[in-house]
């Protein structure tokens, strides 16, 4: 859900130190750090994804499962910058491979449902010279990728604060383009936010940063998000290297290759509904 923000800008308060604070409840209070660029009061679908891939990853690790091979969110409505809970619930577990759902609430009401498949890491040799490998690299690596903020408001506080970027290849909203993302805060205040929530934060964005519609005209919003990971993320920076494609009726998909420093990690899915604004 990534496109400039129609705030007005306006002076904003000092940034938070996260874009969730742990409360004593177990839930979590959201920051503005997590506000995206639809509406004021509501988030950017990346930070609450990555909020439910934490509880996720950790009933996984009490299995000893510690891959999350992939995490699919569905957005059921506007996530508020309030007050979120998330509920885990083990749909199946075995040796080797787990299924998980997960509840996100806020305000007795569910705003995103989510799946997720876990598996047991376990060192493996791979035989050389096998096609498509090795995996390819990133259009260009951070250290040669211009820095370039996120063209939302510069003066309301937000997710153009809580991430870094660079861009790879292309230009933001004008088509495909890779955008390397690093995490400026913790996800969670006093916790180092891990592989997999680093990758949810950034994967969210890729329908706005390959946008091909002019934005005062038209809204893509994107109702889910599918992760599909063949290794954990190394490192702070993910690239999303991401393109747009648009049916006859409304329908749209957005599809990005996901990189870390290393080469190819995975890939990720949105589904777009496209209106024109009123």
């Amino acid at each position: 859900m990534a496109l400039p923000s129609s705030i007005d800008d306006r002076e904003s308060p000092p940034l938070p130190s996260s874009a969730y604070v742990a409360l004593e409840n177990g839930a979590c209070a959201s920051t503005d750090l997590t506000r995206g660029p639809w509406h004021p009061d509501h988030q950017h679908g990346g930070p609450p994804i990555a909020l439910v891939a934490r509880s996720i990853e950790r009933a996984a690790a009490a299995l000893e499962l510690t891959h999350i091979a992939r995490l699919t969110a569905n957005l059921l409505r506007p996530v508020p910058i309030a007050e979120l809970a998330v509920e885990v619930q083990t749909e199946y577990a075995g040796r080797n491979v787990a299924h998980f759902s997960a509840r996100l609430h806020s305000g007795g009401k569910e705003v995103a449902r989510c799946t997720a498949v876990a598996q047991r890491d376990a060192a493996l040799d791979m035989p050389a010279g096998l096609p498509g490998h090795p995996l390819p690299q990133a259009p260009r690596s951070v250290e040669q990728s211009p820095a370039a903020r996120f063209p939302f408001s510069t003066k309301v506080t937000g997710y153009q604060d809580l991430i870094e970027s660079r861009i790879a290849e292309g230009v933001f909203f004008r088509g495909p383009s890779a955008i390397w993302f690093r995490m400026r805060y913790p996800l969670v205040a006093g916790e180092e936010p891990s592989a997999l929530q680093r990758v949810a934060v950034a994967a969210d964005s890729g329908n706005g940063i390959s946008a091909v519609l002019d934005f005062r005209r038209y809204i893509f919003v994107n109702s889910d998000l599918t992760i599909n990971l063949l290794r954990k993320a190394e490192g702070e920076w993910i690239c999303i290297d991401a393109r747009t494609l648009l049916g006859p009726n409304g329908g749209g998909l957005a599809e990005a290759r996901i990189f870390d420093s290393l080469g190819l990690i995975g890939r990720s899915t949105q589904s777009l509904a496209i209106r024109l604004r009123e």
